[in-house]
């Protein structure tokens, strides 16, 4: 039974997530992309480094696990946040939101070639199959669709690389122990000096000191990179990964409106019909089948620890 303060931090996930890529489009108005990722860890990573302070929450201690915590953060942080902000310069924000809901997916795929699991139902290959003959309508590549297929692609790997993030740290990051506040605060410390790292070689162009666009980036790191990952930590810890991950059907739907009343972004009936394609292809690789056995999204599910698992930007 859905409890007041599940539905609560339901609702409050997909409203911060799924207004993700709105922040982004204004915040295009003020910085370029490597600056906009530079600035949205870096405030993520002083809110959650503040939190794990005040609840004494400890880093992750140890060489390899920060190795394989850095390989994390390129997947699952730095490389999807600026493919994203570098495909909304010519990508609507509404259907940015949606090609970022196949990532589970992707997911598939990734975890069969590197993540070990015993066996792929029926739902899910269905699943997958289905979700990307909707990805495929979307586009309509055979045909002059309006969408910037370049910029859409980009997109596309952005997603594709959160998928293979969600596997590698169900293989390297899971149960090692980590408390969730500190994993969470090394994640964006990590991701922080990765981003510094990419800044010299394209990010020095001056600043236009927009000020709309100047506070979406703040909103984007204070709550989308920051405190969106303890509400989804309480989340998890009182309904569990399965009813966790079911802000991912709502992502799409706060992006797209979104995008239409702020945005004035035009949504045509063939996009409307891709979404609720790959909407239910994601639905049927996460779906129960009566054998014991899990699927192979089920095992990322269980295996992911609360702190890095995320659905979206």
């Amino acid at each position: 039974m859905t409890t007041p303060g599940s539905l609560f931090r339901l609702i409050s996930l997909a409203l911060i997530w799924g207004s993700s890529f709105l922040w982004i489009k204004l915040g295009l108005d003020a910085l370029a992309p490597s600056q906009m990722v530079f600035a949205r860890v870096a405030l993520g990573a002083i809110v959650l480094c503040a939190i794990a302070a005040v609840r004494r929450s400890r880093l992750p201690r140890g060489a390899r696990m920060w190795g394989h915590l850095v390989v994390y953060v390129f997947l699952g942080n730095v490389l999807p946040f600026t493919l994203f902000a570098i495909g909304e310069q010519t990508v609507d924000s509404g259907l940015t939101g949606v090609i970022n809901s196949t990532m589970p997916l992707w997911a598939v795929p990734c975890t069969l070639l590197f993540g070990g699991v015993r066996r792929v139902s029926l739902n899910t290959v269905l699943g997958v199959l289905l979700g990307f003959a909707g990805v495929l309508l979307i586009f309509s590549p055979w045909q002059a669709t309006g969408i910037n297929l370049g910029g859409a692609a980009v997109c596309l790997v952005a997603a594709a690389s959160y998928g293979a993030a969600v596997v590698y740290a169900g293989r390297f990051l899971a149960n090692k122990g980590v408390e969730p506040g500190g994993l969470a605060a090394a994640q964006m410390l990590t991701a922080t000096a990765m981003a510094a790292l990419v800044l010299p070689f394209n990010g020095l162009q001056p600043i236009h000191f927009d000020v709309p666009g100047l506070l979406a980036v703040g909103v984007l790191g204070v709550f989308g990179t920051g405190l969106a990952f303890l509400i989804q930590h309480a989340q998890i810890a009182k309904e569990g990964p399965t009813a966790a991950a079911m802000v991912a059907y709502l992502l799409p739907v706060v992006s797209v409106l979104l995008g239409v009343l702020f945005l004035h972004e035009a949504l045509t009936l063939r996009e409307v019909a891709g979404v609720a394609i790959v909407l239910v292809g994601v639905g049927l690789t996460k779906r129960k089948e009566r054998t014991p056995a899990p699927t192979a999204v089920e095992e990322l599910e269980e295996s992911v620890p609360s702190a890095i698992r995320q659905p979206v930007q």
